[in-house]
């Protein structure tokens, strides 16, 4: 059977009938505020819970030898401890209150996982760049997770609590208002949406304009060939060779560079024919194991470089693909569908089917291949223009426009999956969420540093 047939088809029915009115999905969101009140989105529950033994869950399938570069960079900051640190929050949002309206989600929408890329045109294109959990899960999961790391990442840059405040509010109101107004578009000019760099930089402020400009500059940098020459030097022979830079880059193990080969084929059939076509023209040169992250620490990836015979490279990168947390620890029941996708082709397969979902473009290398059976990855380029803003250094005006920009992104994120306008419907105007939702974050950012304290301590 293939790929595609063991998707669920679309919906049968007897007949001709019609489907449900944007107006009658908005009527079922506005209906489950009498079951889940949209205030009901702020309580936090904080007894239970276990955040330091969830990490040490997390550590006991990785590499152990990599686990104290984990301890050391989440021990940075109150934010990088928290970008590490999904898990714990999914366990915790699984005790709260939640609207129990599903859609695709990022299970990692910190304000760190927004940035730059390039596009299949070469083109830079503005979105989420982080799929490592994506899963099914409640909308607010996803606001949440932005909101609490836009209080987080105000608080480390010094602001005054109202401008911290005003940053959090907007970014939900804006979230509500590119919800509503996409979801009074059809799905495929939903589908077609993207937010441009270059899309409204007239009406920026001097300030927010410079910003903006350097991000940009600095992805520019970030391409591949720059990536190769910084990380491979050629051989008397001519090959391309990673250099060693333990225990950060290393080369693999004899076994595994045997099968690179085979796995390398069994990417190739999960990626579109052109790609296929234009890796017949590489060769494969040399495959090093690189430590890449804040959480993903420990968990396996590997850089592979290719060769076309005229010194020219490519790096592709395999990244470990685990269940998500918002599934493991979040307890969300998965639907029937990705679930039966999961079984069959690995939780690679997860991460670049949802990535595809919520990304306006992805990169056309995505694809996946489960190791010995046992251990699933998913593989895109390395380092194709990749690049983002530290909210921890802006000033005002910039960080609270950054924090909008991001909200708008993940709306249109959301608005993806069938359930967006139930959303919408369940969201209104978004004041009430917005009180919501930022009452819960700026509680949630106290206990996660005190989750910090704790865990600089034990470390």
């Amino acid at each position: 059977m293939t790929e595609a047939a063991e998707r669920d088809t679309l919906p049968r029915r007897p007949g001709w009938a019609p489907l449900p009115s944007r107006e009658m999905h908005a009527s079922a969101g506005r209906s489950t505020r009498s079951i889940v009140p949209r205030d009901a989105l702020a309580g936090l529950t904080t007894t239970g819970r276990d955040p330091l033994g969830i990490l040490a869950r997390q550590n006991a399938d990785r590499l152990q030898e990599l686990l104290p570069i984990r301890t050391e960079r989440m021990a940075q900051s109150p934010f990088a401890f928290y970008r590490g640190t999904a898990a714990i929050m999914a366990a915790d949002l699984s005790q709260d209150p939640h609207s129990g309206i599903l859609v695709g989600s990022c299970g990692e929408a910190h304000v760190a996982n927004f940035g730059f890329y390039a596009g299949p045109q070469r083109t830079l294109v503005f979105d989420l760049n982080d799929f490592d959990e994506a899963a099914w899960a409640p909308w607010e999961w996803d606001l949440k997770r932005l909101v609490t790391s836009i209080v987080i990442a105000g608080q480390a840059a010094g602001h005054a609590d109202g401008v911290i405040r005003d940053a959090a509010t907007s970014a939900v109101r804006t979230y509500a208002t590119a919800l509503r107004a996409g979801s009074r578009r059809s799905p495929l000019q939903r589908y077609f949406e993207h937010l441009s760099p270059d899309a409204g930089e007239s009406q920026l402020d001097d300030e927010s304009r410079s910003v903006l400009a350097a991000a940009r500059r600095d992805a520019e940098k970030r391409t591949a060939e720059r990536a190769a020459r910084k990380l491979t030097e050629r051989t008397d022979d001519g090959r391309l060779r990673f250099l060693e830079r333990p225990p950060t880059m290393t080369h693999v193990e004899p076994e595994l560079e045997d099968q690179v080969h085979e796995l390398i084929g069994a990417y190739l059939r999960t990626v579109n024919v052109d790609i296929w076509m234009l890796l017949q023209q590489y060769g494969v040169s040399d495959i090093a194991r690189r430590v890449v992250g804040v959480g993903s620490v420990g968990t396996r990836c590997h850089l592979t470089a290719f060769d076309d015979g005229e010194g020219n490279a490519l790096l592709l990168q395999s990244k470990q693909a685990t269940q998500s947390v918002l599934s493991e620890y979040g307890g969300i029941h998965q639907p029937a569908a990705i679930t039966r996708y999961v079984e069959a082709h690995g939780e690679g397969a997860r991460v670049v089917a949802l990535q595809r979902i919520l990304q306006a473009v992805s990169d056309p290398f995505l694809g996946h291949f489960r190791y010995n059976g046992e251990r699933d990855y998913y593989v895109r380029q390395f380092h194709d223009m990749k690049g983002g803003i530290d909210m921890e250094t802006l000033e005002a005006a910039p960080f609270r426009r950054y924090a909008v920009a991001c909200a708008t992104v993940l709306a249109r994120a959301h608005g993806q999956s069938p359930n967006a306008p139930v959303v919408a419907g369940y969201v209104g105007g978004g004041r009430a969420v917005a009180e919501a939702v930022g009452t819960w974050s700026y509680a949630y950012a106290e206990l996660s540093l005190a989750d910090y304290r704790a865990f600089v301590a034990a470390a």
